[in-house]
This record gives C-alpha cells, sequence and structure tokens, in this order.
C-alpha cells in the first residue's frame, strides 16, 4: 500500500471540502440535533459525502467509519479502516469561529497509520504518511513537522480542551512539570503538538475514535507520543470507538526535554548575542 500516493491525491480534495464549508457557512446553515444531543449541520454532511467519495474511490475496498453514518459501526472485526470526522469542533463551525476541522485517519491493523487534517478557517492543512513523513501545507508551502517549534520556551505549556482542569488532569501536569496550558477545540489539539507549538494535552476518557485518528498519526510521524493514562498504546476498532484515557507529548517533551534544557538553551543564546555584541 502506498501511504503517500493515497494521502497525496487526498489532499486537494480536503482543500475544496474546506472551502465549501467556508462558503456554506457564509450562505446560511441548517442546523439540527442529533439523537446523541449533539449538533449537526448541512455542512457536516456535504463535507462527510465529499471526502468518503473521494476515500471510496481511491481505496474502494477499505471499509469507512464515519461520525455522521452508521455504516460500518456495528462491524466489532475492522483492523484495516478509515475514521472519518466530516466536522471536528461543529459548535465552533455553526457559530463563525475558527478551531473546526477536516479529518481522515486510515488504520491498518487497528493502528493509525496516515491522517490529513484541513483547518479552513485557519487556513493550515496538516497529512503524515509515515515516520518523520509529516507535514503542514500554508499559502501552498510545504513544510516538514519536526515538532521543535517552540524550542527556545522557558515554560511546559499544554493545550486543554477546557478552561477547568480536572484533578486527575492537575495530577499529571503536576508529574509532567506544566505550568500553562490555553483552550483549544477539535483535533487542532494534536496538531499544534505535532508542530511543538505546544508540548501536550492530556483528556480523560470522552469522545470517539474519529475524533483522534487522524491527529494520532500526524503526531506520532512528527515524532511526539500518544499513550492512555497507564501508558497502553492506544488501539482503534474498540466497543462503540469510544476513546480511552489520552496523554499527548510532542516530540521534545518525548526526547525527555525540560524546562531547565529550555532555560539553558535561552541563556546561551543570550550570551551568545552579548559574545556578537561585544566583539561588535
Amino acid at each position: 500500500m502506498n501511504l503517500k500516493s493515497i494521502v497525496n491525491r487526498l489532499i486537494d480534495t480536503f482543500i475544496f471540502a474546506g472551502e465549501i464549508s467556508i462558503n456554506l457557512r457564509k450562505q446560511g446553515l441548517i442546523k439540527k440535533i442529533k439523537s446523541d444531543n449533539t449538533p449537526v449541520s448541512n455542512g457536516d454532511l456535504e463535507v462527510n459525502k465529499i471526502i468518503t467519495q473521494k476515500i471510496s474511490e481511491i481505496t474502494p475496498n477499505i471499509p469507512i467509519v464515519s461520525e455522521e453514518t452508521m455504516d460500518n459501526k456495528e462491524n466489532t472485526e475492522l483492523k484495516d479502516f478509515w475514521l472519518v470526522d466530516p466536522i471536528d469542533g461543529t459548535y465552533d463551525y455553526i457559530n463563525d469561529l475558527d478551531e473546526f476541522t477536516i479529518n481522515a485517519g486510515l488504520i491498518i491493523d487497528r493502528k493509525p497509520v496516515a491522517g490529513l487534517i484541513n483547518v479552513p478557517a485557519k487556513n493550515r492543512m496538516f497529512y503524515s504518511y509515515g515516520d518523520n513523513l509529516a507535514f503542514e501545507l500554508k499559502n501552498g508551502k510545504e513544510t516538514k513537522l519536526n515538532g521543535l517549534h517552540s524550542i527556545n520556551q522557558t515554560s511546559i505549556k499544554f493545550v486543554s480542551y477546557s478552561n477547568k482542569i480536572k484533578p486527575e488532569i492537575e495530577k499529571i501536569y503536576k508529574k509532567i512539570g506544566v505550568n500553562d496550558h490555553i483552550r483549544m477545540k477539535s483535533s487542532l489539539k494534536f496538531c499544534v503538538v505535532a508542530t511543538g507549538e505546544y508540548d501536550g494535552y492530556v483528556a480523560e476518557p470522552r469522545a470517539c475514535e474519529w475524533d483522534i485518528a487522524a491527529g494520532h498519526a500526524i503526531l506520532i510521524h512528527a515524532g511526539g507520543t500518544i499513550t492512555d493514562f497507564d501508558n497502553n498504546p492506544i488501539i482503534y476498532g474498540k466497543k462503540n470507538f469510544k476513546n480511552p484515557s489520552l496523554i499527548l507529548k510532542s516530540k521534545k517533551l518525548s526526547n525527555g526535554w525540560t524546562i531547565k534544557d529550555n532555560i539553558n538553551y535561552y541563556c546561551i543564546g543570550i550570551y551568545f548575542w552579548i559574545g556578537v555584541i561585544c566583539i561588535c
């Protein structure tokens, strides 16, 4: 299976689907509440149609599990399949906010091997298809993700789905040394950890596999890690496709980088420039 070819053939479709999502929002979305009491719009359904049709064209023999359809959700024997969330962060989407994402993750042998995430309102497109093969496409320029975006920072910064940190998450924050966090919606959290803009993300069991599969692939392919609270790997195709607890770490944090290292790195930079000024 040529993962690079599969992903590259999907990128334009994801960008197109993002443009459609924005245009439909400008026109005025048709919204309703699903049986699970979460919102859905005609934008969610149209993006789902665009994405799943193209995936089926490229990989006709691989089943698709999407948040917005019932197809394959009763199949407990799935090992190779796609997980699609056409609009993750529907609340942001229907309320003219900018953190909603379009997602697809390819699962092989219950593990993520490729992922695509488009953030249309921020003009950021992320994708990956193997170790050290994670990228961001912005304004037509492709950049490889190395997880070291904020290597000179002097604190450990996490993203969180809420401003209120639960006690079990606070304990993990203290263990890791987290001293700052910011609220962020959708799978964008995975992307900014993959780039190194933020150092990690922690969540108790919540949401579903289609919310995290694409981001999981992108993060690990950028050198980051993801486990549950007990340090177990995350596998896919579980009953009801429910997520376990999650701990995401950027490449920098996964490699043992600490605040002390950050401060030393920062000080070395200061001493360097002082030396340059003195020489001049």
